[in-house]
């Protein structure tokens, strides 16, 4: 089969598209032919060798976490799924023909496998750090960099949760913010006083590790109400960096309900094909994202 991989650490040239052996589903795992694979920070983090803790590296090293596709091999001790059906989920090495996968759920009717492949990684991050930063209804929550994937879906859940969430994000995402819910502002000078007149902050989380910690701490007040999944340099400050995966079947199992009851839905801004998988995280390290990208096989 076809999958990307990376023989050492560093940029976008280092990925490369090669032949490689099949995985196949072992315990408690199945195998999909994939149809699209989710492009997520933490793929090209792992591939500059940036250390985080939950996702140990050996080279060389497959890309990718999340995909989605149609279920062709199921592991000894898996029930609830066959051969045929078409899943969405996380594993490992998804920017490939075939991946296996640790956990999936079932996709949502209406989703194309291009839509669902970007739901996985960030619907458990969304919902973990809105629990971790223990926000709660009646409450306001500061997003900064709210207009990528993670913010997508945090605007959304936080709505329905009954939390009123500030997003900052470029002055093209104003209204995309807005249609999600949030009371939208841009970045860039002068952004704090332009948060401080929706009224005061209980809670913030840095999605984008754009240097605002210490503006975050400001605003709440408590470095312990801030938390980012981008700054390795917060925990300097006092804030807490969330890089673990929390429950991960029980978010897949969240997102789908959430989908079907169309409180959430997360556009794909661009999509990509194998061998472009190094423009893929070059644009995902740009920032400055609506929604998610996605590699279609």
């Amino acid at each position: 089969m076809r999958k990307v991989s990376f023989a050492e650490f560093g940029g976008p040239d280092v990925l490369q598209l090669i032949d490689a052996e099949e995985p196949h589903a072992g315990p408690g795992r199945i195998r999909i032919a994939v149809r699209a694979a989710g492009v997520n920070p933490v793929d090209w983090r792992l591939r500059e060798g940036q250390i985080l803790g939950a996702h140990p590296i050996a080279l060389p090293a497959g890309v990718g976490l999340d995909a989605a596709g149609v279920v062709d091999e199921v592991g000894a001790g898996v029930d609830g799924v066959e051969v045929g059906d078409p899943v969405f989920g996380e594993g490992s090495s998804t920017y490939a023909e075939f991946a296996v996968l640790t956990a999936w759920a079932r996709m949502p009717a209406g989703l194309t496998f291009e839509e669902a492949a970007g739901y996985p990684s960030v619907v458990e991050t969304a919902l973990r750090v809105i629990g971790e930063v223990g926000v709660r209804a009646g409450q306001t929550l500061l997003v900064s960099g709210a207009s990528g994937g993670v913010g997508s879906a945090v605007l959304q859940i936080a709505r329905e949760r009954g939390i009123t969430v500030i997003g900052t994000a470029g002055a093209a995402n104003q209204d995309y913010l807005r249609s999600l819910g949030a009371l939208p502002t841009t970045y860039g000078e002068g952004w704090v006083e332009r948060v401080r007149r929706f009224g005061p902050v209980d809670a913030a989380l840095d999605l984008a590790g754009s240097g605002v910690i210490g503006e975050l701490v400001e605003l709440t007040g408590d470095p312990q109400r801030v938390l980012t999944i981008a700054d390795l340099g917060a925990p300097a400050l006092g804030v807490r960096f969330s890089g673990v995966a929390g429950s991960v079947p029980d978010a897949l199992a969240e997102a789908a309900a959430l989908i079907s009851q169309g409180t959430l839905r997360i556009p794909v801004e661009k999509s990509y094909s194998l061998s472009d998988a190094a423009a893929a995280h070059v644009d995902s390290q740009a920032g400055h994202s609506r929604g998610r990208r996605v590699i279609v096989i």
